[in-house]
């Protein structure tokens, strides 16, 4: 027997192999080498998914449209020419180890190529019973063979028959169609008067509303060729191919030279468009559907690669820059230095933060947040003026102090007793004050540093100085507002002129209101006493011993508490921002002095990258080589098979 001659695209081709193995490696086979050689480059190990399975043909159709015909004239594979009652699962594999397999149940069965037919006859006898009924449950034909074979799976399912088992029929049909990833062959017997109102047609139609999945294949357009080239002419699907199906006897090679022959000189038939006509046109039709399922992953695995190649830019970018030299990383060092200084400067003192949008809520105008903190602080001392009642009513507790007989207590005594007291009472005020400013100034200059991530090994030491030099200036605040509070509790001077005038006016006081205290014919005791407003007195009606005493020493505490209070919140204020000021506009630059060493172990400190982030840098420059040549071949993919 002589060679087959088939036509594709207007040319002759001597065609050895099978339709579908020769259409396999004519289009598949360059498409696979080339995503063979994108695995091989690595490019899944970079998180790009490529394109490694062929979509699954499922083939159904009415039963006798010659289904298991047009299956068996595709793969070269002799098939029962009994009616189908289970899926047959045909996988087609490329293998180093040659060999056929039935599997079905818990049984796996090699058999010789000369008798799968007889193999798939039993098994289904045993799957489904000797009757007519279906069964749901595969069998799956496993043919491996070194050469001539294509990587692919088809699967032949029941015809659809109007038996009671119908409704069965279409559940296991259905199954199988309604899967994203398979090709659906529609196979059609051209007796049919109507294909559109054929039921196999309607179901894909169900899963397949585009059709952009489904494939026509009419048959026993030898036996009914009349109204083949109208019925054609209708848009389905993916369209239509006719073929002719092996009759009797006859080998599958004698059926294909016999189907070239009729769709070259039959009267009708030859008017079939060459792409139309033939096993070998359904081959080639189908191995173009399977290259374009590859194909349409291109734009996706391409922009995977590009996000790929974009994201491990971007982290490659913010690894920490690798110093190489002592001078390098002293010239990074003083910059950091330089522009930390600006920026403290633009949000402490100009109210400038724009640069740090994640950190609005701190530092938004750090004047400002300074100046609230100030607030914040003086409410709370003004709150204090009244703790010089201690609770009680009007000279109440400066009467019970004078009344105890503590001996040799002066007036004098009692009113350094009491100041003493009172100061004592709000000392931790102006102390977490100024520690609150310090830790604010602190956390500012963490995350101004933290801009600089490109450099953590001397952001890092940069930190360590600069906490080094907030910790000491705190300290020295501290130890002056402890120096001043120390003073307020010891030393009872003052040169201020309103000082002296105010105390004047309280005490003047005294005279009137122990005059009111002893009027008896009152019958109101509320009066005004300037610094207190109205006060009741009533409780103090009899009271003659140590009054006008309990009431100077209410005086001149009070005047002095008053100014203990503004001296408090004007000094200790003025005293941080002075020392912030100083820091950032002088002492700042100092961090680097701090930094030096006499020797340069330090230097090569900040030079020494961690293990991990060198492992990091290799991964990622690796990555981008693959991902780059990746991308390079996946563009030659694209322009090669690409539509």
């Amino acid at each position: 027997m002589s060679p087959v001659i088939t036509l594709t695209n207007n040319r002759e081709i001597l065609q050895k192999d099978s339709p579908i193995v020769y259409s396999y490696n004519d289009q598949i086979i360059p498409l696979l080498g080339a995503v063979d050689r994108l695995r091989d480059l690595g490019v899944m190990q970079e998180g790009v998914n490529l394109p490694i399975n062929l979509p699954t043909l499922v083939v159904i159709g009415d039963q006798s449209s010659g289904k298991s015909s047009v299956l068996e004239s595709l793969a070269e594979i002799s098939l029962p020419r009994i009616r189908t009652r289970v899926p047959l699962i045909l996988m087609l594999q490329q293998n180093n180890q040659e060999e056929i397999s039935l599997k079905y149940k818990n049984t796996n069965l090699l058999v010789t190529e000369n008798h799968i037919a007889e193999a798939i006859t039993k098994a289904t006898e045993e799957v489904a019973g000797k009757g007519k009924g279906v069964c749901k449950t595969p069998l799956t034909l496993i043919v491996k063979k070194k050469k001539g074979i294509p990587n692919l799976t088809m699967i032949d399912l029941p015809g659809i028959t109007p038996l009671p088992v119908g409704e069965q029929i279409s559940e296991i049909i259905m199954d199988y169609i309604k899967q994203e990833d398979v090709l659906i062959l529609n196979v059609l017997s051209a007796a049919s008067v109507d294909f559109s109102t054929c039921e196999s047609i309607q179901m894909s139609q169900k899963v397949d509303k585009t059709g952009r999945r489904t494939l026509a294949v009419v048959t026993k357009v030898d036996k009914f060729p009349e109204d083949v080239l109208d019925k054609v002419r209708d848009n389905i699907g993916l369209g239509y191919i006719c073929v002719r199906n092996r009759i009797g006897d006859e080998t599958l090679q004698e059926a294909r030279t016999k189907e070239a022959r009729l769709f070259e000189n039959h009267q009708i038939l030859s008017k079939l468009k060459k792409s139309m006509a033939g096993v070998p046109a359904l081959a080639e039709r189908l191995m173009y559907l399977q290259s374009k399922a590859i194909v349409k992953c291109l734009p996706d695995m391409d922009s995977k690669i590009n996000e790929k190649i974009s994201s491990y830019s971007n982290e490659l970018n913010k690894l920490p820059r690798h110093l190489t030299s002592f001078v390098e990383a002293t010239t990074t060092c003083v910059r950091i230095i330089a522009s930390s200084k600006t920026s403290l400067n633009n949000i402490l003192f100009e109210g400038l933060f724009n640069e740090y949008p994640r950190h609005m809520d701190m530092m938004r105008g750090g004047s400002v947040r300074i100046v609230e903190m100030i607030d914040e602080y003086n409410k709370e001392l003004e709150g204090c003026l009244n703790i010089i009642d201690n609770g009680k009513d009007f000279l109440v507790d400066e009467l019970e102090r004078l009344e105890k007989p503590i001996e040799a207590t002066t007036l004098h005594d009692l009113y350094f007793s009491l100041m003493e007291s009172h100061v004592d009472r709000i000392s931790m005020i102006p102390t977490n004050f100024v520690e609150k400013i310090w830790k604010y100034l602190e956390n500012v200059i963490i995350t101004v540093l933290s801009k600089f991530d490109n450099y953590p090994q001397l952001v890092f030491l940069v930190e360590l100085a600069a906490k080094r030099l907030v910790a000491r200036k705190k300290k020295l605040s501290v130890d002056w507002v402890n120096d001043i509070v120390a003073m307020e509790k010891s030393t009872h001077f003052s040169s201020d002129p309103e000082f002296y005038k105010w105390n004047s006016q309280l005490s003047g006081q005294r005279n009137e209101i122990i005059q009111i205290i002893n009027d008896s014919s009152r019958s109101n005791w509320n009066v005004k006493i300037e610094g207190f407003g109205e006060v009741d007195v009533g409780h103090l009606r009899g009271c003659k011993r140590f009054l006008a005493q309990a009431f100077d020493l209410k005086m001149w505490v009070f005047a002095r508490w008053k100014l203990v209070l503004k001296r408090l919140s004007d000094y200790i204020p003025m005293h941080v921002i002075f020392c912030v000021q100083k820091l950032v506009t002088e002492e700042f630059d100092g961090i680097l002095g701090d930094l030096m060493e006499p020797n340069s172990e330090n230097g090569l400190q900040w030079m020494l990258e961690s293990s991990s982030v060198a492992n990091e840098r290799r991964r990622l420059r690796n990555g981008l080589m693959v991902l780059k040549w990746s991308r390079d071949v996946a563009a030659d993919l694209k322009r090669k098979f690409g539509e």
